[in-house]
Order: C-alpha cells, then sequence, then structure tokens
C-alpha cells in the first residue's frame, strides 16, 4: 500500500491528467439515458466539463455533417443531445459551449453542408429556448451570420434560421451589457430591409416582423412597408398575393402601419392591369381578407375611405362641391331608411347593418372632429340617424336593433361601445313607451353589469335611468344588479357601482322635486326580493333605503370612498334639505379620524395604509372635508334640522346619545372645520409629515411622508375655500385679516407641495426649463411646474378660490410698483387696518395654483355637476391674468443691462412669473376655443386688455386698420381683437427686451387663434407674422423658428409657398454656398441671420414635408378619379370641369412651388442631419411625382391623352431646378465623405456615412423611377419630356448581375415593339433617360454632358442597358 501512496507534492512534478475523452455516440447515449431516467442529479463525465473539450465536441459536430448518408439525423440528434446536457446541467463551461456550438452549427446552416428540412427547423428552435443563457454580447455575432445569410433565401426551408432572429434582438434590446443598443438595432434593422429579398423570404419577413416590430421605429416601419410593396410589383406570384395580403391585414389590425398597409393594398391592385379568371379569383380572395379585417378592426376601412377632407390647398368653391356632394349622399341614405316602410321591407335588415357598421368604424378617444360650419354629419351622427329613423318607421326592427345593441355591447371592445350606449340612451329618451317592450333585452344587458368594462357598465345604467320611471321592475332590477356588483372583488367593478348608485338616487330625487313621477305609483310587479324590503314605500326615500349600501362602501377601497363623497355633493346640489341627514351619516365615520380633544386633532397616520411594502392612502380625508364644507356652504339656513319626510331609522346602528343630538350634526363639523384651520396655522408640519431634521430617511418614510403631504395638502385647499367664502361676507377690516391668513395658507401650500413631490428645492420659485420646440411641449413644461400630488387625485381649490388668489397677486404686484399713485395710499390702510401687504413670493405659487386648475379643466365629464361647482366660474381666470401679465411686462424705463445683482434678480424673477402667466393665459385660451359655450372668454380678455395699441412700428402701420375691422361676426371679431390689443403689443416689447421664453408662448397663442379664423381673416394674421419676420432681427432660434412657422401656416394658399421660397432664397445667402460665402443676415427677412439660420431651415423642411403628405393623399384620390374615367364611370353629370381635373390642376402647381423651394435648399452648404432630412425629403417628392406621371400614362385600351401644359411645365422645371442641384448636391456630399472618413475611422463617422449612403441610392432611385415613366410618357405621345434632364454626374454605385439578366432585354425590347416607333427626338430622350434610370458609372465621373439632339446616349450604353429593372443597385466597396 505504501508504494502506491504518492506523497502530496509529488503531483506538481507531473502535468495534470487529461480527462478520458468521451464519443459522440456516448453523449447521444448519455443525454438519452439521462431523458428516461430523469436523471437531473446525476454527474457528467469530467471531459464535457472541460472547456478544453470545446474543439473536440465541434468536431464530433463537422464530422457528423460531413457523413454521406443520412447526415440530418446524425446532426440532430447529436445537436439535441448535447443542448439537452447543457439544459440539465447548467455551467458556466457548458454556457460558453453554447455559443460556439450554435455558431457552428449556423456555419453549417448557411453554407449548406446540412440538409434544410424539419430536423434543422427542431434544432433552431431548441436553440431558441437557450439563447437567454447565451452571454448577451455574443449574440451580434449570431445576428451578423443570419443578416449574411439572407440574400441566400430561396425556399421556405432555407428561412428556418429567420426563427432565431426575434429572440435575439430582443435580447439586445432589453440588455444593459451591449453599447448602444438602440443604434446597433436600427442598423439591423437597416441591414434587414437593404438587402436583397425573395419571395419566400419577402414572405417570412411579413409574417416574423411582428415579432420585432418593437425594435422598429416608425420611419423604418414605413420603409419595411416601401419594399414589400415594391417587392411585390415586381416578381410575386400571383397565387402568393392572398396570404401575403392576409398577413400584412394581420400586422395592420395589430397597429403596425395601418395607413401605409391600407394605402399599399389598394394602391398595388388598383394598379394592376393583368387580367383573366386566375387575377378574378385573387381579387376576390383579398377582398374577403380586406373585409374580415375590417370587420375585426373597423378603422382599417376608415384608412381605405379616408381622404382629406379640409386639404388646406383645395379652392372654397372645390370645398362647397365636395361638400354638396358628401350631402346629397346622407340625404339618399336617410331617404332609403324612410322609404322602406312602403313596400321595401326586405331592406331592412340591410339597413340596419349599414347603421351599425357606422357605428362600430368609430372609436371612442382617436374620432376626428367633424365640421361644424360644413353640416355634415359625422360617422357616428350618420349611423345613429339611420338606426333612429328605422326604429321610428319599422316596427318590425326594433327588436332587432335592440338585439344588435346587446350583442355589441357585450362583444366589442370598450371603446366601439360608447357610440352603441348613445344610441340606447336617445331611444330611452325620444321612444320610452316602445322600449318598455323590451325591458327583457336590457335586464340581460344589466346581468353583465360586473363582467363588463367599468366604464360602460357605468354608461350602460346611465342611458336606462329615464325608463325607470315607468318601470318599478326595472328599478328594483337594476339595484339588485348594483348590491350584487358592490360585493364583487374587482375594485373597478365597485367602482361603476358606487357612481350608477348615486345616479339612481339622484334621477329618483330629481323626480319628486319636479313632480314628475313617484316610483310606487307603478302597478308592475316585482321580480326580485328587493321590493319586498319596502313595507313602508311612501315614507323612505332611495338614499334612506340605500344607506346601509353606502355605509358598507366608506370601508371600502379610497377611490369607492372618493365616488360616495362625489356622490353626496351631488345630491346636496339637488336636494339642499338633505344635508342633515348626510351629516348623520357621515359623523360616525368622520370621527374615526377626528379626535376634538387630542392634541393633534387630525389622524393622518391612521388615513394610510402599509400594503404589499407599499404605503398607499386608504381614507380621502381631503375629500371628506371638501364634501362636508361644501355641503355647510350650500345647506339652507336652519338646515341642520331634518326634513319632515326623513325617516329616523339607517341601514347601520345609531347610538341613543348620537340619536339624541342628531341636530347638532352640522354644527360639530363646523366646529370641526374651524379647529382643523386654527390647527394647521399653528401647527409643525414637518412633524405631521414625519420629516427628519437629519437626511437618513428610508425610501418607505420617504413614501408614507409624500402620502400624508398628499392628504393635508388637499385639507390645505379646503380650508382656503372656506377663507375665500368667509371673503365675500367680510367687512374692510376683517376682510385685511382674511387675506393676511389666505398668505399664510399659501405658504403652507407651498411648503406642502414641495414635500409631495419630494422636492430638494429651496423656498424661492420653482424653476422651469425652455421648451424645445414652440409645440405641446409648453404642457409638459406646465406639467413639471404645476405637478399634481398624485396621479390619482385631483385638487380640490375652487375656481372662486384660485380667482381670489389672482386678485391678491395683482395687489401684490402693484404694491411692489414704485409708479403706482395708489401704493402708499394703500400702504396707510394696511397700517391702520394693522395688517400687512400681500407677499410678493407666493405669486409663483398662485400662479402654479392657477395653471394647475385649468390643465384640470378638462377631466370631469362635461354633465358633471362638480365640475360647474369647482370650475365652473372658469372665466373669471382670464382677466386677473391678462392685468398681472401687463403688470409685469418689460417697462421702457427699466433699464435691463445693469449688472448689479439685485436688478438683475428682480428682472429674472418678472421673467419667470410672466412665463408662468402667460402659460395659464394660454391655458384660458384653448378652453375658450372648446366650443361656444366657452366663446365669451375672449371677450372678457379684450376688455381687460388695456395695453396700448398705438402703431410702435412700420409692421403695425400697415395692417393697423385690417385686424378687426369690417366683421359681422362677434366671435371672429374678438379674436381678431385679442391679437391686435393684447398678443400684437406684447410679443413687439417682449423681442424689444429679449423675453423669448414669453415671446414663444405668443407665437402659440396667435397659431392656435388664427387657425379658427375663416380664411379671409387668417391671411391678416398670417401677413402680420410674416412682416415681423421681415423687420425683427431676433437672435433667439426657437422664437424665430415660430415666427416663421406662424407665418406659413397661416397664409393660404399658393401664399404659404411663395413666402416659404422667398424665405428659402433667402436662407441660401445666410447659409452659403459652395460658390458664394454666408452672409451674417437677410437683407429681406432678418428673423434669418447666423443665429437662426438652422432651426430656420429645419422648420422650412417640416412644412414642406406636410405639403407633400397632401400632395400624396391627393395623389391616391385622383387615381381612383382616374380609375373610374377610364372605364367609363363618371361622376360629374353637369357638364362642367370636373372638380377632380382643378384639383390635378392645383396639385401641378403646389409641386411646382415645391421644387422651387426644394432647389434652393439642394445648393446650400447643410450640415449632416439637415442634409439627410433633405435627401429623404426629396426621394419622397420624387416618389410622388413618379405617382402622378404614372397617372398621365393611359392603361392598356384607353385612350392616351396629352399631358397638360402645367404638367410639361411642371416636368421642365423639375429637371432644371431640381434634379440637376440634386446630382450635384450629391456629389459634393460624397466627397466630403470621403475627406472625412481619410481624416478620421471613428465609430461615429462610419454610422453617419452609412446612414447617409443609404439615403443616397434611395433618392437616385426616385429619381430613376420618375424618370422611367417620363420616358414611357414621351414614347406614347411623342412628346420631349426629358429635353431638359441631364445626366447624372457621380453615381458610385456597382451593378451586381444577376442569372436573369439575358431575359430581360428581349421582354424590353417587346414592350418598345408593342409601343411602336417614335420620332428621333424622343428616341433620344428615351435613350439618355434609360441611362439615367440605370445608374450606373465605371467607378467615376460621368461628366456634366450636355444631352439636347446630340444622340450620345445611343454611344455610351449598349443594348444591355435595358436589363435595369433586374439588377441591383448597392453601396460600392469603398463605402461599405
Amino acid at each position: 500500500m505504501r508504494s502506491t501512496a504518492k506523497p502530496p507534492g509529488t503531483t506538481t512534478l507531473h502535468p495534470p491528467s487529461q480527462p478520458p475523452q468521451v464519443t459522440d455516440i456516448e453523449i447521444i447515449s448519455l443525454a438519452q439515458n439521462q431523458h428516461q431516467f430523469n436523471a437531473i442529479s446525476s454527474q457528467l463525465p469530467s471531459f464535457l466539463l472541460s472547456e478544453s473539450s470545446h474543439e473536440t465536441l465541434l468536431s464530433f459536430l463537422h464530422s457528423r455533417a460531413a457523413a454521406a448518408v443520412n447526415s440530418s439525423s446524425a446532426v440532430s440528434d447529436y445537436v439535441s443531445s448535447l443542448l439537452s446536457l447543457i439544459s440539465r446541467h447548467p455551467s458556466s463551461a457548458l454556457s460558453s459551449l453554447l455559443s460556439a456550438l450554435l455558431q457552428a452549427y449556423l456555419s453549417l446552416f448557411t453554407s449548406h453542408k446540412i440538409p434544410h428540412d424539419h430536423n434543422s427547423l427542431s434544432i433552431l428552435q431548441q436553440f431558441v429556448g437557450h439563447l437567454d443563457t447565451i452571454e448577451v454580447k455574443e449574440i451580434p455575432e449570431v445576428i451578423d451570420l443570419i443578416i449574411s445569410y439572407l440574400p441566400e433565401i430561396k425556399d421556405l426551408e432555407d428561412a428556418h434560421v429567420l426563427c432565431l432572429l426575434p429572440m435575439c434582438l430582443q435580447l439586445i434590446r432589453t440588455s444593459n451589457e451591449v453599447d448602444k443598443p438602440v443604434e446597433y438595432l436600427n442598423s439591423v434593422v437597416d441591414a434587414l430591409i437593404s438587402c436583397e429579398w425573395s419571395n419566400i423570404l419577402m414572405i417570412k419577413m411579413v409574417e416574423n416582423v411582428r415579432d420585432i416590430s418593437l425594435c422598429l421605429d416608425k420611419m423604418r416601419k414605413r420603409e419595411f412597408l416601401e419594399k414589400i410593396f415594391a417587392k411585390m410589383r415586381e416578381d410575386v406570384e400571383m397565387q402568393d398575393l392572398p396570404g401575403l395580403v392576409y398577413q400584412l391585414l394581420v400586422l395592420a389590425t395589430k397597429g403596425f402601419g395601418k395607413r401605409e398597409v391600407m394605402e399599399g393594398i389598394v394602391l398595388h391592385f388598383g394598379g394592376m392591369h393583368k387580367g383573366g379568371s386566375v387575377m378574378k379569383q385573387v381579387e376576390g380572395t383579398v377582398l374577403l381578407h380586406v373585409n374580415f379585417a375590417v370587420k375585426q378592426d373597423p378603422s382599417l376601412g376608415q384608412e381605405v375611405l379616408g381622404f382629406v377632407r379640409n386639404c388646406r390647398w383645395l379652392s372654397d368653391v372645390m370645398k362647397r362641391e365636395y361638400v354638396e356632394n358628401a350631402r346629397a349622399i346622407e340625404k339618399a341614405i336617410l331617404k332609403a331608411v324612410n322609404a322602406s316602410h312602403y313596400g321595401r321591407e326586405h331592406i331592412v335588415p340591410s339597413i340596419v347593418q349599414l347603421g351599425f357598421g357606422l357605428l362600430e368604424g368609430v372609436e371612442e378617444g382617436i374620432q376626428k372632429e367633424t365640421s361644424q360650419s360644413d353640416g355634415l354629419m359625422g360617422t357616428e351622427e350618420l349611423g345613429d340617424q339611420v338606426l333612429k329613423c328605422l326604429f321610428e318607421v319599422h316596427d318590425m326592427a326594433r327588436n332587432e336593433i335592440i338585439e344588435q345593441c346587446k350583442f355589441r355591447v357585450l362583444s366589442l371592445k370598450p371603446e366601439k361601445c360608447f357610440p352603441m350606449t348613445r344610441l340606447l340612451g336617445h331611444l330611452v329618451l325620444v321612444h320610452p313607451n316602445p322600449m318598455l317592450d323590451h325591458v327583457a333585452h336590457l335586464k340581460e344587458m344589466l346581468d353583465y353589469f360586473a363582467f363588463m368594462d367599468d366604464r360602460i357598465a357605468y354608461d350602460l345604467v346611465t342611458v336606462l335611468l329615464p325608463l325607470i320611471k315607468f318601470n318599478h321592475d326595472l328599478q328594483g332590477y337594476t339595484i339588485l344588479v348594483l348590491r350584487k356588483a358592490m360585493f364583487r372583488r374587482e375594485n373597478s367593478v365597485r367602482l361603476a357601482a358606487s357612481s350608477a348608485i348615486f345616479d339612481l338616487i339622484l334621477a329618483e330625487k330629481q323626480s319628486k322635486i319636479k313632480g314628475l313621477f313617484s316610483f310606487q305609483e307603478s302597478s308592475s310587479q316585482a321580480s326580485c326580493s328587493q321590493q319586498a324590503e319596502e313595507p313602508n314605500a311612501t315614507r323612505a326615500d332611495l338614499f334612506q333605503e340605500l344607506s346601509g349600501l353606502l355605509q358598507r362602501c366608506l370601508y371600502q377601497q379610497a377611490n369607492v370612498r372618493e365616488n360616495v363623497y362625489h356622490g353626496l355633493m351631488k345630491l346636496v346640489l339637488v336636494d339642499p334639505l338633505t344635508a342633515g341627514t348626510i351629516f348623520d351619516f357621515l359623523l360616525s365615520h368622520f370621527q374615526r379620524f377626528y379626535r376634538e380633544d387630542a392634541e393633534v386633532h387630525l389622524g393622518i397616520d391612521q388615513c394610510i395604509k402599509l400594503e404589499n411594502g407599499k404605503f398607499g392612502i386608504e381614507e380621502p380625508l381631503d375629500c371628506l372635508l371638501f364634501c362636508v364644507s361644501l355641503i355647510l356652504l350650500l345647506q339652507p339656513q336652519n338646515s341642520s334640522d331634518h326634513p319632515p319626510d326623513s325617516v329616523p331609522c339607517f341601514g347601520f346602528s345609531i347610538s341613543q346619545d348620537n340619536e339624541a343630538g342628531r341636530t347638532l350634526s352640522g354644527e360639530f363639523f363646523s366646529n370641526a372645520l374651524a379647529h382643523i384651520r386654527k390647527f394647521l396655522r399653528n401647527a409643525n408640519l414637518e412633524g405631521m409629515l414625519g420629516k427628519k431634521q437629519e437626511s437618513g430617511s428610508t425610501p418607505l418614510e420617504e413614501e408614507k411622508g409624500r402620502c400624508s403631504a398628499a392628504l393635508l395638502l388637499g385639507i390645505v385647499e379646503v380650508v382656503m375655500n372656506i377663507i375665500v367664502a368667509e371673503l365675500g361676507k367680510a367687512a374692510n377690516l376683517q376682510k385685511l385679516e382674511l387675506e393676511k391668513e389666505l398668505s399664510q395658507f399659501v405658504e403652507i401650500h407651498e411648503f406642502v407641495d414641495k414635500c409631495t413631490l419630494n422636492s430638494k428645492q429651496g423656498n424661492g420659485p420653482k424653476k422651469t426649463t425652455i421648451r424645445p420646440s414652440a409645440s405641446d411641449a409648453a404642457d409638459k413644461l406646465a406639467l413639471s411646474s404645476a405637478k399634481l400630488p398624485s396621479p390619482e387625485r385631483t385638487p380640490l381649490l375652487a375656481t372662486s378660490s384660485v380667482h381670489q388668489l389672482l386678485q391678491l397677486a395683482l395687489e401684490s404686484l402693484k404694491l411692489d410698483n414704485p409708479k403706482n399713485g395708489a401704493s402708499s395710499q394703500k400702504n396707510s390702510q394696511s397700517s391702520s387696518g394693522k395688517a400687512q401687504a400681500p407677499n410678493s413670493k407666493i405669486i409663483p405659487s398662485i400662479l402654479n395654483m392657477c395653471l394647475r386648475q385649468l390643465k384640470l379643466f378638462s377631466i370631469m365629464g362635461k354633465d358633471d355637476p362638480l365640475k360647474t361647482l369647482i370650475y365652473g366660474e372658469i372665466k373669471l381666470l382670464g382677466p386677473p391674468l391678462v392685468n398681472i401679465i401687463v403688470s409685469l411686462k418689460p417697462k421702457s424705463e427699466m433699464d435691463l443691462s445693469k449688472k448689479e445683482a439685485k436688478a438683475q434678480k428682480d428682472v429674472e424673477s418678472r421673467k419667470e412669473l410672466t412665463f408662468l402667466a402667460l402659460l395659464c393665459l394660454k391655458k384660458v385660451i384653448e378652453i375658450s376655443l372648446f366650443g361656444p359655450k366657452y366663446a365669451s372668454l375672449i371677450d372678457d380678455l379684450v376688455s381687460a386688455c388695456q395695453l396700448e395699441v398705438a402703431s410702435t412700428n412700420a409692421v403695425d402701420a400697415q395692417d393697423e386698420c385690417k385686424l378687426a375691422e369690417g366683421i359681422h361676426d362677434q366671435s371672429t371679431r374678438s379674436k381678431e381683437l385679442f391679437i391686435k390689443r393684447c398678443i400684437r403689443p406684447l410679443l413687439n416689447e417682449f423681442l424689444e427686451f429679449s423675453f423669448f421664453r414669453e415671446a414663444e408662448i405668443l407665437c402659440d397663442m396667435a397659431l392656435m387663434i388664427g387657425k379658427k379664423l375663416p380664411e379671409e381673416r387668417r391671411n391678416l394674421v398670417g401677413f402680420w407674422a410674416t412682416q415681423i419676420c421681415k423687420s425683427c432681427d431676433v437672435s433667439n432660434s426657437k422664437v424665430a423658428k415660430c415666427l416663421v412657422f406662424v407665418a406659413v401656416t397661416l397664409s393660404s394658399p399658393p401664399t404659404d409657398l411663395v413666402i416659404a421660397q422667398s424665405m428659402a432664397e433667402e436662407l441660401l445667402q445666410v447659409v452659403g454656398s459652395e460658390k458664394v460665402g454666408p452672409l451674417d443676415i437677410s437683407e429681406t427677412f432678418h428673423v434669418i441671420n447666423k443665429s437662426t439660420r438652422a432651426s430656420i431651415a429645419s422648420t422650412i423642411l417640416q412644412l414642406i414635408e406636410s405639403f407633400i403628405v397632401d400632395m400624396e393623399w391627393i395623389t391616391v384620390r385622383l387615381k381612383t378619379y382616374h380609375t373610374a374615367t377610364q372605364k367609363g364611370v363618371s361622376s360629374n353629370q353637369t357638364g362642367r370641369v370636373a372638380p377632380e381635373l382643378a384639383v390635378e390642376e392645383i396639385l401641378y402647381s403646389r409641386a411646382e412651388a415645391i421644387v422651387k423651394v426644394l432647389s434652393h435648399f439642394f445648393a446650400m452648404n447643410l450640415k449632416d442631419p439637415q442634409a439627410e432630412h433633405l435627401l429623404r425629403l426629396a426621394a419622397k417628392f420624387y416618389k410622388n411625382l413618379a405617382r402622378i406621371s404614372k397617372l398621365r400614362i393611359a392603361p392598356k385600351g384607353c385612350k392616351q391623352l396629352l399631358p397638360s401644359l402645367n404638367y410639361q411645365k411642371l416636368v421642365e422645371i423639375t429637371c432644371r431646378q431640381l434634379t440637376a442641384p440634386v446630382y450635384s448636391f450629391v456629389a459634393h456630399m460624397q466627397q466630403k465623405q470621403q475627406e472625412d472618413s481619410n481624416k478620421t475611422r471613428g465609430i461615429v463617422n462610419k454610422i453617419k456615412i452609412k446612414r447617409e449612403n443609404r439615403c443616397i441610392p434611395d433618392l437616385i432611385f426616385q429619381i430613376e423611377d420618375y424618370e422611367k415613366y417620363l420616358i414611357q410618357l414621351s414614347k406614347i405621345t411623342k412628346l420631349n419630356l426629358l429635353r431638359h434632364a441631364k445626366r447624372s454626374t457621380s453615381r458610385d454605385f456597382k451593378i451586381v448581375e444577376d442569372t436573369t439578366n439575358e431575359q430581360n432585354p428581349n421582354e424590353e425590347a417587346d414592350h418598345d415593339q408593342s409601343n411602336g416607333t417614335d420620332d428621333k427626338s424622343s428616341q433620344e430622350s428615351g435613350d439618355e433617360g434609360d441611362e439615367t434610370a440605370i445608374g450606373l458609372s465605371p467607378r467615376g465621373n460621368v461628366g456634366d454632358t450636355e444631352d439636347e439632339g446630340d444622340g450620345e446616349g445611343e454611344t455610351v450604353l449598349p443594348q444591355a442597358k435595358r436589363a435595369r429593372t433586374s439588377r441591383v443597385v448597392q453601396d460600392s466597396d469603398e463605402e461599405a
């Protein structure tokens, strides 16, 4: 034994022994045994656990793949066994093996060394389940293998590898280990889109893109769909179209580019001219798919039927003609409904289907506003009218309508159910007696109350309330349903039920007050046990009957309790005599959180609950106090006594002491509010909120403090409401004391608000960040300044209180103004009354309260009584805001150049206050534009504005007599007066004193008001903004951007593009070109200077992009018109010129104006982001030009018309002024890229060059596609449309030959022979156009060769140039 043993130290003298090697057959056997006996804990051979074995294990894989017989199953068995062992025995060694194994298998798969069959698909799917165990940094290598293999996919088996791609991209997207994952994902998606697709790959990409949709932004989704439809037009087999369209429709229903998908499908099949039975069968199948998809998602149908109804650049005559046509269709539909009663009963089912189809096309929250001026019905209104009319004239249709309403309410998603409930509500109001015959259907809907969406359930009960007065049985059934719902576990169901209960009580109260009915008059028999609970129904009302159920609500979640408090306030608004009863109802509950004899009266801690490791508000004590204070305010004098018909019994027990003192409950609440008010003035708020002096509080304690602060903030607002109410009744001396107390509570409010936001700022005004643009970013900024305490909590400060606070702020500003003559007098009055002036430091807090009040104005429902109570006097806030802004505006005597710290601080403070006040005023303007109900807000603002309106410059002098003159409409006149008297003088002063943020808000207000003006009046505002752009030297880029946007947007066509063209021309001089250096400032438009040129260039490009979108929609509409006219279908029977032809001519003129604007941009020295934007914009524009040109080509068998003179002019200007500068711009960009790449080899530079190299080929392709249609049109019409075209100058692309190139020349030649022979000039231009369309160059410059009549095109290119449709344009190797 001694001879066999070795000393411990002797083992280091020899290399460690290698573990015994395992064969591939043994690995398969081991995996099978472990799987058979489920031996998870068994040990693996040490050879497999060694990282040195990876090379051997991979060699087994390659040897099995090289096997001549049955290599598929051999490889599959081996890889599956390894994956099984890896999953059962996780370790670092096996995990690293997994990555190497996957890459090795993918290499074999992509090199076709293993068969592509069901075995390979099974292995790849197994790898998908193990991808999350691979290190994320190794995933990009897997993705690169897949991307490089995509062009080789020719059949379905080759596409099996795509199953790995979604999971790989998802791992990259959610990982933090990859540097710049978003940029990497964008590069992968770009590679997917740019690679060559076979038909099979296209189909598989459409199937799989849904799984990677989160990695695609909006632009790349559009590019993906564009490639799909471009591929469909090229070589997709006809029998593959139905399946492909079905997959696209599935994408659209999931929200993936609805408009682009539907537009692409319509354009594809609208542009196909192939006939035959097979094509008809394909179209029929596609129509079935589209019909089914539209039924599932009616918004898809809206995208098909959508047309820009209010297109800005249609003439008024054409708009009126379209409106008349639409109105005639509406009348025809309603006439058919009325006529169906006279012998046409067979069309009634179709009419019912039509009406509900229109209603299903409406989705709550995203439906577009219908124009109020044209008198046309919206989709929902037309469907409503059809079904209402049918219900009225056809007895046989009533049951079907109610049944269909029930079916859709129970089956559709909530957003689509609201039109159905609104229809039921109208039928209940207008036709109550016929609806009583269908109570059984209504009860069936009520049975599903607890299973519906809470909004629909509540809405359903609300619309049925008017019917309850006619049917006692329906009332009892509704109460029974609501009782059951209150015991449901779902909080949303209880919320809906509690709200519906109060609506039921309010309906009963209102009916009794009006004397219309009594629930006890109905002779119907009760259908549930609920009616048995009314032994003396003549004495008890519904609130007393349901008080026990409502008492249960006070022990549920906080939002349910809030619903109860809101319902009680509504009840008092309807019947103030119930105040005493409600006080008794709330007394015992309130005493749980209030102790009169305690040191701290309020039990804030008892209102907060710790649940699931988080603090939350259990009792909304602020809402309870708000309810009590409101009832005290609304109850009549001596109303603490109970009304004579009240019953001294509730659904909950009351002690004898409380019963004896029930008449004192109102007085108890009044005293409690007084004690709370006094307590808050002197309380240690930091102690109440649990704030520690040292910074050692835990996150849980901070969360508890925020909840406590949220409750305390609401209570402070309730107290402030009480103080304001007392101010209205107080004498002079008492009023001064109350104002002082109100100012004190504003400071308390500010402190608690900071605790709510967990802010670490000081006591000064909150600093706000400058907005990034003149759009809705102001709303985000406003929310940051006036953030709510909690997303679910609504401020309780009444509008009247905010108004009083604004008056205090205005008074403080007047006292601070040294030039105010009344200052000394006011100070003397204050000293005699022993009250101090309001503190000016509270003004920011007051303005923040006002801003929050205005932003929350639209939260409550239109008919909610609380909206009238809290926000009803919203118009009171406008005049004091205007006066505050006037008081804060910069004065001419102010020396803003002073360097004293105090002066600078004062100026900055006034700027911040002005900014907040303007944000509030902007919200007031938005509210005034909601509808005619709030139109008087503008009149109040105009009356309050006392600014001097004398002309201060040439701008005002030119249009002084135009704005607000000669107008008969009062609403329009008020809007223009506000611009003239308020916005214009303020803007002049703000620009003079460099108040740029404030000037930006004024531009937003002018834009909002200007859009609501009639077109001829809107032009005056646009002219005024244009004159400011010409005269004002503004250095702030954001203000300049706003001014330019207002000037162009508020100018009617064609003036808008004329202004844009003039600005682009001046911008060229300031930016500079290749030949001319830049200027410091424009001589015509002073707003364009070296500080603002970049932002103004971006603004004009954005406006041009919106104009191109309008072109796109108009082109689609014109295609429909041309298709109809070419088939002999005429929509114009009057003999006049069809409006579509006039639209076409306007389209040409708009496109011509866009060409002139873009031509100036292509001459500029633009920086990279704007240059890339310009390239994409030009590609989109040329794409629309190609569509327009394609429309001019008559299909086979139809008469070819000559292009109009306007179209020929458009082609000439495009060739002369745009195409040639585009090629020069591209050559300059490529030269600059080459220089940059030689200087720097960084990753950022490579990404930039790669991104721009994607834009350039796309632009060139679109130009060539456009010129291709021009060539065809030239040959057919024998007009040389390309006589002004030039060849490209720099074409740094290479042509990748395909095996199918040999066939295309013959096909192209046959096509040319079918078109006949052309004249010489047409041939020359055609040949040159073909050269342009091919887009090739022998790795250099062809040169700026003139091409008019020289015939050089035929000598430059051989006959093989006609193979362009099968050639692929790719980036050169130098730029890749």
